[in-house]
């Protein structure tokens, strides 16, 4: 170990923006044996590893590259698939530069070991070599589970609860296992075959989904189950009002996304084909700065935009979005306008131009980052045949979708859950995921389904107890 002093990080060959931008392949090549081995012993195995601790699933991380660098890959797996349900979806779309390789104890002065590139490649390795199995339960409890939301939460808490027994049921009202996974991130950041691997291995498991099923009262899911999780994720996007936002050609980021998603899964697309949800040939303007809005824009590019601009009312340093992926964009062509907040819409039915203003810094805000104030009098238009909103998401009302007027809910409209059980209002219920935090990372969907599968295990065990004595 401790080859960062003479090693230098290296990440798997990209393919040149030109090439990249004609489809929608993922744009990262995977570790040969002998690259992984190498970046791996690069780990400085400190005696606190802040890429543990910034993990959110705390993965053993400096355990698996350790065991990754000796050619031990089978153990390494085992290590890595121990805390983390998903680790070859957490290598390729977490925002690594913000959590674990980001805070590498090496940062400073040796660059971090590609630590998402190191995960991406024992997972890949361990399916080539078929170590990755089915859930095998040796005995059934007989208690049954049902999950509302095929999402990450939702699956990492299906998979937790199938192994401790349990019979487990994942309601969807898509028409395909994933959620915001097939969805909502495109291919180029993960392909769609990735995920449909993990369900049929979650279905061969013993885990029950039933698909296009909208669950409208909870009541009646409970009859069927001993406990339920809601796990639905947040899908609402955020509003914007400004003059004439309701201009025809001003969409939803995930409306967009979900369209070239379908199109790229085969479905037939009405307003993709129509050119509504299309960007060929347009000039487009998104509004965000997160990962959806980067999402977005990359995929505008590989539709055949003419000119594809990202509006972001902060600077790039206060971007709440990966590093890599605005690195990214800009390689393919993307305009960034920083301190720059879309004012008014203009056009005859149509918007044609978005009207823009001039923000400056001011100071820190809750977040961390700093706010913004407008520049007066420092205006500009910038013409648009397609405005595309990523302004993030806020939960739907549930207790009315579900008929459960009792559902408690936290003062942003979340799904309310004691913080240690993940216990709702509603006896029995629980709750996980983006649906109890708020819009965030994958990993932290699949840490919050871990842990709720583990206080609605021993819910169920203890009733189960009860009933026995009774």
């Amino acid at each position: 170990m401790l080859k960062f002093t003479d090693t230098p990080q290296q990440y798997p060959d990209v393919k040149a923006a030109e090439s990249r931008k004609k489809d929608f392949n993922e744009i990262y090549a995977q570790f040969d044996p002998a690259q992984a081995s190498v970046q791996a012993s690069r780990c400085s195995q400190c005696g606190v590893p802040f890429c543990q601790i910034h993990c959110p699933l705390q993965n053993n991380i400096p355990d698996w590259l350790k065991l990754t660098a000796e050619g031990r890959l089978e153990e390494a797996y085992a290590i890595s698939s121990a805390t983390n349900t998903f680790p070859e979806i957490c290598g390729r779309i977490c925002p690594q530069d913000r959590l674990c390789e980001g805070n590498c104890v090496i940062e400073k002065g040796f660059d971090s070991v590609t630590i998402g590139s190191v995960e991406r490649y024992i997972t890949e390795n361990a399916f080539a070599n078929g170590w990755v199995k089915p859930i095998k339960v040796t005995q059934e409890t007989g208690i049954s589970i049902g999950i509302i939301g095929s999402g990450p939460a939702g699956l990492a808490a299906a998979d937790m609860l199938r192994r401790k027994g349990h019979e487990v049921h994942v309601y969807d009202r898509y028409d395909r296992v994933g959620g915001l996974l097939i969805y909502g991130i495109p291919n180029f950041k993960l392909e769609k075959e990735i995920v449909a691997r993990r369900h049929q291995l979650l279905a061969e498991g013993g885990i029950y989904f039933h698909l296009n099923y909208e669950v409208k009262d909870i009541a009646e899911l409970k009859e069927k189950h001993d406990a339920v999780l809601i796990a639905t994720g947040v899908y609402k996007p955020k509003e914007i009002q400004i003059p004439d936002y309701s201009l025809a050609n001003i969409i939803q980021a995930l409306d967009y996304l979900t369209a070239s998603n379908r199109k790229g899964l085969g479905d037939r697309v009405a307003n993709y084909e129509n050119g509504m949800l299309n960007a060929e040939g347009k000039e487009i303007v998104v509004i965000g700065g997160g990962d959806t809005a980067m999402d977005c824009v990359r995929t505008a590019v590989r539709q055949g935009a003419r000119s594809v601009t990202c509006l972001y009312r902060r600077n790039e340093e206060n971007m709440p979005g990966s590093k890599r992926e605005v690195k990214n964009a800009m390689e393919e062509g993307v305009k960034f306008m920083w301190l720059s907040a879309p004012k008014a819409f203009a056009g005859n039915g149509y918007v044609s131009q978005v009207l823009v203003q001039q923000m400056r810094l001011i100071s820190h805000d809750a977040s961390g980052r700093q706010s913004v104030v407008p520049v007066e009098g420092e205006t500009f238009s910038i013409p648009c045949d397609l405005a595309i909103k990523a302004l993030g998401f806020e939960p739907e009302d549930l207790p009315t979708l579900f008929n459960a007027p009792e559902l408690g809910l936290s003062k942003y409209g979340t799904v309310h859950v004691d913080s240690k059980s993940f216990a709702t209002s509603l006896e029995g219920v629980f709750a996980a995921g983006d649906i109890v935090r708020g819009a965030s990372l994958v990993v932290w969907a699949i840490k919050d389904g871990r842990d709720a599968a583990a206080a609605m295990h021993r819910y169920v065990m203890s009733q189960h107890t009860k009933s026995k004595a009774a």
